[in-house]
């Protein structure tokens, strides 16, 4: 189990001694919730901003709240929601949708709290498949209903760091 200064450590080292090379962005995928992971990064390095990644249902709304709180407390701006696994799409029945883990809770959440909702992503299972293989949905199979949703979330972000990076 990695907590505390082990964790801290190894955040750091990741940071400050990694060869990234010339970056536009640093993407971190974290955890849910409030613990030493989310607190280090934060107050390691100057934060553009987060996306706040939820599932539509009601325990997972309430982990991406208290994480969205605690950035807001440290002072890092929140650039939106995205909505992961929203409705999954069966591969016999492309036409089709099922919401398997509720509807809407990442759009009701966003709209309470004032933030764009950045996308929603459905659950496909060429995501799986690609992860499996190391292909990202993306360049696997772009015109996929995930692929686009990504792009969407993608260039929103984008957009949303340059405005801040501007001054905006």
């Amino acid at each position: 189990i990695w907590r505390g200064p082990m964790l801290n450590g190894i955040i750091r080292k990741f940071l400050y001694q990694v060869n990234w090379g010339e970056l536009d962005y640093l993407i971190v995928d974290m955890p849910p919730g409030t613990g030493d992971a989310q607190l280090t990064l934060a107050q390691a390095v100057p934060m553009s901003g987060v996306v706040i990644v939820t599932t539509p249902q009601t325990v997972a709304l309430l982990d991406a709240r208290r994480g969205l709180k605690m950035f807001q407390q440290l002072g890092v701006p929140i650039l939106g929601i995205a909505e992961n696994m929203s409705y999954f799409i069966p591969p016999d029945m492309p036409d089709k949708s099922y919401d398997i883990f509720g509807s809407d809770g990442g759009k009701q959440t966003a709209q309470e709290l004032g933030l764009p909702l950045l996308g929603c992503v459905p659950l496909e299972i060429p995501v799986r498949e690609g992860g499996d293989r190391g292909i990202p949905i993306v360049m696997g199979d772009p015109e996929s209903a995930s692929a686009r949703a990504l792009v969407a979330i993608a260039q929103q972000v984008a957009a949303r760091v340059s405005v801040i990076a501007l001054g905006g």
